[in-house]
């Protein structure tokens, strides 16, 4: 092993860290780098993460390093190069007494949770870290959390790579092309059925997506919707929410970051928008990424936008500040205004 790097996981006794939490350690996540990891739960079940720990030595994975766990994020966030929150509070559940269902109790109760953990990652966490959030509302969640990391050199994403290969997989259905021949599957703006997975710009077999296929009323009324609305499908069919997907995506994100992207190509995820694409600037927003040679995500900004397109990709940018208003309670910048600071 020619380096260690050390991963945090949230929500670690959860499906989704189930399927994720052996695949950083087999040896193709990170390639040659020897991965500790420091995973997290809530206190009522972080024992359980004992016998995840006991499945992991038995799996005698030759990249895994040091394996902790822990209910104190604070302990585990130190020095870490990565985090994947994946643990979030979920639609439908009792919280305090209350069954949780509008999207603004979700907002607010995560919103605590990832100020909390924002502040950790920003003391403790390296400054170089990067972090995916996977809990859902993940881009709000990210925009809370970057908001109080207050640490630029951190990197926050909220993950749109589930939404960019269930995009895929549509496609290849369609078209008949297999998915590795499917690139630049590009997920606009906010993870949820707003979100805008871009037909026209996708590359099918070399060829742009806006040529290959040429049937808007199929894209408007089967394409998007059928990827808007996958999670809750998924739910309807297994009675629980995607998790050896959201997983692979986890990783994939992961794996996209690690690495340079290739010529033409891009990956999906959300980042804090710096005005790109007429994005209003700090929302966490879905964009087409590319690593460079240095290690640095960018955002790839030669993307031509339809019409079409654009008046999509608005709805969820819409969203997303209507979600930002709805957390202003928990913004740093908020409470020095306030405070005339």
């Amino acid at each position: 092993m020619s380096s260690s790097i050390k991963v945090v996981v949230t929500g670690a006794a959860g499906q989704i860290a189930y399927s994720l939490i052996p695949r950083l350690v087999n040896g193709r996540t990170f390639g040659d780098k020897k991965v500790d990891l420091a995973l997290v739960e809530i206190p009522q079940v972080v024992d359980k993460l004992k016998g995840l720990l006991m499945e992991l030595e038995d799996s005698y994975f030759p990249a895994m390093g040091r394996v902790t766990y822990t209910d104190n994020f604070s302990e585990a966030a130190k020095d870490a190069d990565w985090f994947l929150l994946v643990g979030s509070i979920p639609r439908g559940i009792v919280y305090n007494g209350k069954k949780i269902e509008e999207r603004s109790d979700l907002l607010s109760i995560n919103g605590g949770i990832f100020v909390d953990q924002g502040k950790a990652i920003g003391s403790f966490g390296k400054d170089k870290a990067k972090i995916l959030v996977v809990g859902n509302p993940a881009n709000t969640n990210a925009f809370i959390g970057k908001n109080a990391a207050d640490n630029e050199s951190q990197l926050w994403m909220a993950m749109t790579m589930l939404d960019s290969n269930r995009a895929k997989s549509v496609i290849s259905k369609k078209t008949g092309v297999n998915i590795s021949e499917i690139k630049n599957m590009i997920i606009w703006g906010n993870h949820s059925p707003t979100m805008y997975p871009d037909s026209e710009n996708v590359i099918i077999n070399n060829q742009l997506g806006s040529t290959v296929i040429n049937d808007i009323s199929w894209v408007e009324k089967d394409f998007i919707p059928s990827v808007q609305q996958r999670g809750k499908a998924v739910i309807n069919a297994r009675g629980a929410s995607s998790a050896t997907s959201a997983a692979k995506a986890a990783i994939d994100t992961v794996m996209a970051c690690e690495s340079p992207t290739e010529e033409g190509n891009s990956f999906s995820a959300a980042i804090a928008s710096d005005g790109s694409y007429d994005v209003p600037e700090g929302i966490i927003c879905g964009f087409p990424l590319v690593t460079l040679s240095d290690g640095t995500i960018d955002i790839k900004r030669d993307i031509a936008l339809s019409d079409f397109g654009k008046s999509k990709f608005q709805i969820s940018i819409d969203e997303l500040l209507s979600e930002r208003d709805a957390v202003k309670h928990l913004m740093k910048w908020l409470m020095m205004k306030i405070l005339k600071i």
